[in-house]
């Protein structure tokens, strides 16, 4: 892979353009990371979540808590959002 983006990193180095057009569009880059991030933070959410309804369980007063910390991953998808709309 590293063997593929030598040349175009010397074109840009050398000459300041790219030697070809970028093989991903800016639409489907921007869509593959704003997916990227919402399977992650699904995957962060999963044991945040399983944690918390045992927390709740044992103690009600840990509702609070539990609400905010399964919340807090889903904001690197709309931070992700965030960044897809002002780049």
């Amino acid at each position: 892979m590293i063997a593929s983006i030598a040349p175009v990193v010397n074109a840009v180095l050398q000459e300041g353009t790219t030697a070809a057009a970028p093989a991903i569009p800016p639409s489907a880059a921007a869509a593959l990371a704003v997916g990227l991030a919402a399977l992650g933070s699904g995957y962060a959410e999963r044991g945040i979540g399983a944690a918390a309804v045992g927390a709740v369980a044992e103690d009600d007063s840990m509702f609070g808590r539990g609400l905010i910390l399964t919340v807090l991953p889903e904001t690197l998808v709309i931070l992700a959002l965030v960044v897809v709309f002002v780049v």
